[in-house]
């Protein structure tokens, strides 16, 4: 594992959360947590021109070759200890999976009581741009680092599921994607320029959508709307909604999980990333 200083190092500990995020205290008994054993964790510090850009990223210990690349989005509460079990359970499976702190230059979501707090001080002020020049940075440093660039793909959920649909229309060398309830419309601004029903028709990167019927942020008739757009191109994305599914159905720490849509989702992930030339050895 790469090794940093100590200053540098608790800069990385205090800009990434610790534990989960306040908002979502307390956290539900069916919270799932994978250990770090035969693993290698620990935070990452990618050098920007604006900055030090904070990840926090898990590999297999022992790796033979270079390794696919899973980049992880967060949800809006940040890189908090969900995201970062997501990110070892895609390197038990032999993926090197990293997760870049997205907010950094705005605030540490982690810390705010509530989730209107996180919307209007954080992240109403994050650029798309600056979020896809990120998860560039992201992948470049996971290429050193033991990973493939030329076999990676994205996931991420709610706010990180949006997202995952942009950065795989901005990087067509995407083997491919797998968006978790991110919204597909909304306002059009200086920060948000496009939003995924505006470049499915475009997109050339598979791109697996798993979203819930009864998601109350998320309405079907935008759902419809995606795979009306999708249909008038030629990437082969899917989208699945489970009826019985809220928003945040994958969240295992919230009230929102549903176990049932959870499974089925992971399960469909690794198939789409196993038929689209992201199998690990």
């Amino acid at each position: 594992m790469h090794r940093f200083d100590p200053p540098r190092r608790n800069f990385l500990k205090e800009a990434l959360a610790t534990g989960f995020a306040l908002a979502v205290q307390p956290i539900s008994a069916a919270s799932i947590i994978t250990d770090s054993h035969d693993l290698d964790t620990g935070l990452a510090g990618i050098a920007l021109d604006d900055g030090i850009l904070p990840a926090y990223f898990a590999k297999p210990r022992v790796q033979s070759g270079k390794l696919p690349v899973m980049l992880v989005v967060q949800e809006i509460f940040g890189v908090h200890e969900h995201i970062r079990d997501i990110c070892r359970r895609l390197a038990k499976l032999g993926y090197l999976a990293i997760a870049p702190e997205l907010y950094f230059r705005q605030g540490n979501p982690a810390e705010a009581s509530d989730i209107p707090t996180i919307i209007n001080t954080i992240v109403s002020k994050v650029a798309d741009a600056q979020v896809l020049q990120d998860l560039d940075a992201t992948l470049a440093w996971a290429n050193l680092h033991g990973g493939d660039a030329k076999h990676a793909a994205i996931t991420g959920f709610c706010w990180g599921g949006r997202i995952t649909w942009l950065y795989a229309s901005h990087n067509p060398d995407l083997k491919a994607g797998i968006a978790w309830y991110g919204k597909l419309t909304g306002e059009h601004g200086p920060l948000t320029p496009s939003q995924p029903v505006d470049i499915a028709a475009s997109l050339k990167v598979p791109v697996l959508g798993l979203y819930g019927g009864k998601d109350g942020s998320i309405p079907q008739d935008s759902v419809n709307s995606m795979r009306q757009a999708l249909g008038q191109g030629h990437s082969h994305s899917e989208i699945v909604v489970y009826p019985d599914a809220g928003h945040a159905f994958n969240a295992d720490y919230r009230p929102s999980y549903n176990a049932a849509a959870a499974q089925d989702g992971w399960k469909r992930m690794l198939d789409w990333l196993a038929s689209h030339d992201m199998k690990t050895h």
